[in-house]
């Protein structure tokens, strides 16, 4: 892979990182429900409603995590390359995915 291209892959990456830093923030900011118990199932609603809030944080967490990694490859030199098999990961792979850990082989494996 080109050093060129590896720098589009690390732009649309830093990118990337950027926006899920932006909706981690946000998913974080406790929702304000009132203080009013009027109802039992009120209060279910808003429980269910951080429960989610909780899950979106992990996720993007998550992806926030797989970014990084992919990030830290390129300050390496060990970007693109398949964690499994070690063969280099399609383009077709990483435009739609840039920060994917491996090949398209490997992925159907799976």
């Amino acid at each position: 892979m080109n050093n060129e291209k590896i720098a589009e892959y690390k732009k649309k990456l830093e990118q990337e990182r950027g926006m899920l830093l932006r909706e981690i923030k946000e998913s974080e900011r406790p929702s304000t429900f009132g203080n009013d118990i009027d109802s039992g199932d009120e209060e279910t609603d808003e429980a269910e409603e951080i429960s989610n809030q909780i899950a979106i944080a992990n996720d993007l967490k998550n992806r926030l995590s797989e970014v990084d990694i992919a990030l830290g490859k390129i300050q390496s030199g060990n970007y693109g390359h398949c964690e499994n098999c070690g063969k280099q990961i399609e383009d077709e792979i990483l435009e739609v995915s840039p920060e994917s850990r491996f090949c398209k082989d490997c992925k159907l494996k799976k």
